[in-house]
């Protein structure tokens, strides 16, 4: 796969400057929802991100298991984010091309799942009434659920809002440029996780 990969190098990533600890503030947050999505619609494993690392010769930033946990605890609002060090630029960077890269492997099913959700939506159908759209909610709303901290003014047409939103980004993401719309992405004024669902 990484033969067939233009994966960015982290000088590139890097021409994407962090402006000030708010910006790392919504990269936690971002990346780790983002992350979030990506094992909820392809069942991406710790393992599969550890040697995501190694293939593209990044495991001296995320090189086993308890330094990714540490990685993802570090976005605030996790259950288990008490005690993290703050992410730093690299780590950021690092998540941002790991992320791509997966997504990459994962593109024929993104687009699948896109194409579908685009059809059950034309269609006025709940999407989450087809196999793999259902499925990848479930796993989306269980996922947040059991891993972020409960806020009293999410409803669940948020978080479908949510999964829904992520699948398509990630789509984007697949691609050769995915690393430098992610980037950009991670840096909007409004943070994803404190969006309202459209009315």
């Amino acid at each position: 796969m990484k033969a067939n990969y233009d994966f960015p190098q982290l000088p590139e990533v890097a021409d994407l400057k962090v402006k000030n600890d708010s910006d790392l503030e919504n990269i936690k947050c971002h990346l780790d929802l983002v992350l979030l999505a990506l094992e909820a619609i392809a069942n991406i494993s710790s393992d599969a991100i550890i040697q995501a690392a190694k293939e593209l010769e990044l495991e001296s930033v995320i090189g086993d298991r308890i330094t990714l946990w540490r990685l993802r605890s570090s976005n605030p609002k996790r259950k288990s984010s008490g005690g993290r060090k703050k992410l730093d630029v690299e780590e950021a960077r690092s998540l941002v091309i790991i992320i791509c890269y997966l997504a990459h492997q994962h593109q024929e099913l993104l687009r699948r799942a896109v194409c579908l959700l685009e059809e059950v939506t034309e269609h006025d159908k709940p999407p989450h009434q087809t196999a793999l759209l259902g499925n990848y909610l479930d796993r989306f709303i269980n996922y947040y659920q059991e891993r972020i901290t409960p806020n009293q003014n999410i409803v669940p047409e948020y978080l479908s809002y949510l999964a829904w939103k992520l699948l398509i980004d990630l789509l984007f993401y697949s691609g050769n440029n995915g690393h430098r719309l992610l980037w950009i992405a991670i840096f909007d004024a409004t943070q994803i996780s404190n969006q309202s669902p459209p009315v």
